[in-house]
């Protein structure tokens, strides 16, 4: 499939842009239209109605949306969705983790994780996803990370029991586990060692739904400081 066959890809249309683009990478499990799913294309929408970001890019579908495989998606993040320096990554879940090992070798404007974690959590279907098994590079995403935001819920629901081979999608269609909690340890580990600027939020699960307020406002800030 050609590569703008996968995108959605809305340029800005107001009078003070800046140089920046934001690109929104999902979680797991989005094996339909990705803005159909949680908060992505709600935030799409805002941004594209009242921030100065040149374009906002979602992606249409995700290559391997299941197994989220860094060997796939962060190719795909570089060469096809065009992360780069000029590029605001807002990545939920898997996609908060596969920013991360983007930006160990590839400068970005800035990373916006959300629930991110940075083990497999046990789960084989976590560890065959290939983000896991060597040491992180804190040091070089700090580098290459012009800003690092972070957002995590205190009741995130995603640390998976011993039954599951592999945690529940994201997708608002598919169930979820009832049972865990991820802990909130794993994000204040990315975040200690990222030094990232780290907001813990009350009841927000996985961050399935809209709004996420929180969100729109960095976005906005940080395309707004480059202006």
């Amino acid at each position: 499939m050609r590569a703008s066959a996968l995108l959605i890809m809305a340029a800005m249309d107001i009078s003070s842009t800046t140089a920046l683009r934001c690109v929104i990478v999902p979680g797991n499990g989005c094996t339909g239209r990705v803005a159909d799913a949680n908060w992505y294309g709600w935030l799409e929408r805002e941004l594209r109605r009242d921030s100065p970001f040149r374009e906002v890019v979602v992606p249409e579908t995700m290559p391997d949306p299941v197994g989220a495989k860094e060997s796939v998606w962060v190719p795909f993040m570089r060469d096809t969705l065009k992360v780069g320096a000029d590029t605001v990554v807002v990545g939920h879940s898997s996609g908060a983790v596969a920013a991360m090992r983007l930006a160990e070798e590839t400068p970005v404007a800035a990373l916006v994780l959300v629930s991110a974690c940075h083990t497999d959590l046990g789960d084989p279907g976590e560890r065959a996803a290939g983000y896991y098994a060597r040491p992180w590079r804190w040091d070089a995403i700090r580098a290459n990370a012009g800003r690092i935001v972070q957002f995590h819920s205190d009741n995130d629901p995603f640390i998976p029991d011993t039954a599951r081979s592999r945690r529940p999608s994201i997708a608002p269609s598919m169930r979820r586990a009832p049972d865990a909690v991820v802990q909130t340890q794993e994000a204040r580990h990315v975040a200690e060692n990222l030094q990232s600027e780290y907001s813990e939020l009350p009841g927000r699960s996985h961050f399935f739904t809209p709004p996420f307020a929180e969100c729109l406002e960095v976005c906005r800030e940080i395309a707004a400081s480059t202006t």
